[in-house]
């Protein structure tokens, strides 16, 4: 409606974020807040996206994957994003199939054994056992054993200085990838072949998080908490009714805790910073670190961070975070 002086890109050219004047061709797209050039590409889990003329053309996978964490003290992120936390003392279900009244069969199943492990009353795993039919295998004391054999489920183990990685293919019907970094943080990727309803306490992976806490009798719980009680694998476990601030418990480590976590929120995690969202990642850190009473404060605070290092990894961003002096490798 008035004319302002300034300058503007001749006809055909467009202005970039460096404010040059670009044909279309050159033109950036953006993403998360950051600017990305002609032909970078930025993957999900479900599609390849690539920078073209200034937007993005994306392509869907093949095989699309997703992925369920239990890490620290009771933390859980399901297969379709929903977050929360639990203090159960119990062994409970993380993920299995054979969840319709139709197709009661299971081909397989994955129990996380929860304990308490600080004062405060926070619990964390101590072993993850995974089920395939007649072939158990079971992850503890910073080792796994296999016992039985199942001929039609094909399993590869890798070994680096940060996790064990197991490699299963159950056929036409599912890929897992499963990670354990040995210690409480543990992560199941799963692509599957088929239709099949899966529910444990990652939830029922049907892309919705809203309806995430089915329970086993086949209903949404109201709190996150009657949820996880319906999936204890032993009822004869006490139930959760609560979950623990250990921070309110042990206010002088709140401090620390803080100051140690602060790490998540700088420069170093940058990068990072505007694909996934931090503030969770250093909540759970906080957490963790004040309830980790008991011995090896540092190992569950350097286990809090290596999530959020994960996540920044899936997202294509690799984070190198750890030094000699902080949450060293060996």
């Amino acid at each position: 409606t008035k004319c302002e002086s300034g300058c503007v890109c001749a006809d055909g050219l467009y202005e970039n974020l460096d404010g040059k004047c670009v044909p279309a061709e050159e033109c950036p797209c953006e993403y998360g807040g950051l600017s990305y050039g002609r032909g970078e590409q930025i993957q999900t889990e479900c599609e390849i996206c690539t920078c073209t003329k200034g937007k993005w053309k994306c392509v869907q996978k093949s095989r699309c994957s997703s992925t369920c964490n239990l890490y620290g003290e009771g933390h859980i992120t399901t297969f379709d994003g929903q977050r929360f936390v639990f203090d159960g003392n119990c062994e409970y279900i993380l993920a299995t199939d054979g969840c319709s009244i139709n197709r009661p069969v299971s081909s397989f199943k994955i129990v996380t054994e929860n304990v308490i492990c600080g004062k405060s009353g926070v619990t964390c795993s101590r072993s993850i056992s995974i089920y395939l039919g007649n072939l158990t295998i079971i992850l503890r004391d910073e080792t796994f054993t296999i016992s039985g054999e199942n001929p039609s489920v094909r399993y590869d183990v890798k070994k680096n200085a940060l996790h064990l990685m197991f490699d299963i293919i159950i056929p036409e019907k599912y890929n897992m990838t499963l990670i354990w970094n040995k210690h409480m943080n543990f992560f199941i990727k799963i692509s599957r072949g088929t239709q099949e309803t899966i529910c444990g306490l990652c939830g029922n992976y049907n892309g919705n998080m809203k309806d995430d806490f089915e329970t086993r009798s086949k209903y949404v719980a109201s709190n996150e908490l009657e949820f996880v009680n319906s999936w204890k694998e032993n009822p004869l476990c006490g139930d959760v009714y609560f979950v623990v601030d250990p921070c309110s418990k042990n206010p002088y480590r709140k401090a620390w805790a803080e100051k140690t976590c602060s790490v998540i929120n700088s420069q170093v995690f940058s990068a990072c910073h505007n694909k996934v969202n931090r503030m969770p990642y250093y909540e759970a850190c906080v957490r963790d670190s004040c309830g980790c009473d008991s011995g090896g404060d540092c190992e569950c605070m350097c286990d809090a961070i290596a999530v959020y290092a994960m996540a920044c990894l899936d997202k294509g961003i690799c984070i190198d975070w750890r030094t000699p002096e902080f949450c060293r490798k060996f």
